[in-house]
């Protein structure tokens, strides 16, 4: 039986569901990816549980629908993988200060639309879309579509950025626009290490 990796080891720091799905594979800010935290439906699963998309009940429910029928598991992978690609495309277009891709516009135009097709309107405090209804096998991607949609249409796209140390993406919500870093734990530490040493070297030539 395929089982959940752990997802848990990649940080949510992308500041929107959509920006952390595409954050799933991680690698240098330029070139290939070089991992990937989703190696299965078990995993696109667990890591919407982990980033708030799906609750535990809805989680235990897809996993046996999953069992029950292992090859539309595989073909909801899939197109999750496929949003992923077309997601990534845009925000680093957008990071880059370009304009994305007419096909990848279309691309989400279609997932929205999917994606409000099997979902309801509800009222909590205020009106916003629910899955609670949604028991198919592509429920875990549907959140992640409207949550791209809505920062493109109603959110900051021209705060997104990538990191300057890895290839992850986030919504800059610093006042003055500064933040550079996916996280000053990881590529903002190792920045300042990597000064730090630099510096000890220029001193010591000297």
């Amino acid at each position: 039986m395929e089982t959940a990796g752990d997802v848990t080891r990649m940080r949510l720091v992308g500041g929107n569901l959509a920006v952390d799905f595409v954050n799933t594979r991680t690698g240098p800010p330029v070139g290939a990816p070089d991992d990937d935290v989703l190696t299965g439906y078990p995993d696109l699963v667990a890591w919407s549980v982990y980033a708030g998309a799906l609750t535990e009940a809805e989680a235990a429910a897809l996993r046996r629908l999953a069992r029950d029928d292992p090859q539309g598991a595989q073909v909801a992978f899939a197109r999750s993988l496929r949003t992923r690609d077309h997601l990534d495309a845009t925000f680093r277009a957008l990071a880059a200060g370009r304009s994305p891709s007419r096909s990848a516009l279309t691309r989400l135009r279609d997932d929205e639309a999917d994606a409000l097709g099997h979902a309801r309107l509800d009222r909590v405090g205020r009106f916003e879309w629910s899955w609670r209804d949604d028991h198919t096998l592509a429920r875990p991607i549907r959140p992640v579509v409207h949550a791209a949609v809505q920062l493109l249409t109603a959110g900051t796209p021209d705060r997104i950025k990538g990191c300057g140390g890895c290839r992850s993406v986030f919504v800059d919500e610093s006042k003055n626009r500064s933040r550079r870093w996916c996280s000053m734990d990881d590529c903002g530490t190792t920045e300042k290490i990597r000064r730090y040493v630099a510096a000890r070297r220029t001193r010591a030539a000297r």
